[in-house]
């Protein structure tokens, strides 16, 4: 792990980011973190949440139901590397993440996945040992409840600082300069003095559609379904 350039002068040290390893917005926020984290030390603490299931359509089976879900099944890999150490876990997300929204490569598919594992140094199968034991599943689950019922999140990535309260945020690319990436932890620190504020957006212009496309374009690419979000409350 990198060391850190300088200490947070924010007195916030670790934050907690709830993730579907599909969702490219979570991947670009992910990136961000790595950076004010290799600046500051801040702890990132990887949680598990299921867009699969937020946006289940009714009558269609729950992921946990199913022999094989894109992201529900990539995710209890992740609970046994979690269970091994955090940093495990750290590193396969980024993995993964570069693997599937960078590179297009399919890591929804097991045979792609098992490849990855093995090119970590994970062991391919550490993906069967996953869906092999059903905790793994009772632990994804956990997570994503937890991050519903008490954080009454809707998507990814949803940030819990230590006063409890959780943040949305979409981001597109992440800030590529180190100084505007420590700017941004510092704004969402300030952000979070002031629970009444639930909302600060920059609506979306026809140029930031087209950013979001050309950046997104591998997992466009990569990813075999379409793409169902309901609508945020």
């Amino acid at each position: 792990m990198t060391t850190p350039d300088a200490p947070s002068t924010t007195g916030v040290d670790r934050v907690e980011v709830f993730f579907d390893p599909m969702c490219p917005y979570a991947y670009q926020t992910s990136r961000w973190l790595r950076d004010v984290r290799a600046q500051t030390g801040l702890a990132l603490t990887w949680r598990f949440f299921s867009l699969e299931e937020i946006n289940r359509v009714e009558g269609k089976k729950h992921p946990w139901e199913r022999p094989w879900s894109y992201g529900w099944s990539q995710m209890r890999i992740g609970a046994v590397l979690r269970r091994r150490s955090m940093d495990e876990l750290d590193r396969w997300y980024a993995a993964v993440g570069q693997a599937f929204h960078l590179e297009g490569r399919r890591t929804h598919d097991p045979d792609v996945h098992r490849a990855l594992l093995d090119e970590l140094g994970m062991g391919a199968d550490t993906l069967d040992e996953a869906l092999d034991d059903p905790t793994t599943s009772d632990e994804v689950r956990a997570d994503h409840d937890e991050a519903v019922g008490v954080h009454a999140a809707f998507g990814v990535p949803t940030l819990v600082l230590p006063s409890g309260r959780a943040q949305y945020l979409q981001m597109v690319p992440a800030p590529p300069d180190p100084d505007d990436a420590r700017a941004l932890w510092d704004l969402v620190v300030a952000y979070d003095r002031f629970p009444t504020v639930f909302e600060v957006r920059h609506p979306k212009r026809p140029e930031d559609l087209g950013l979001i496309a050309s950046t997104f374009e591998p997992y466009l690419r990569a990813r075999d379904w379409q793409t169902i979000e309901n609508a945020a409350p």
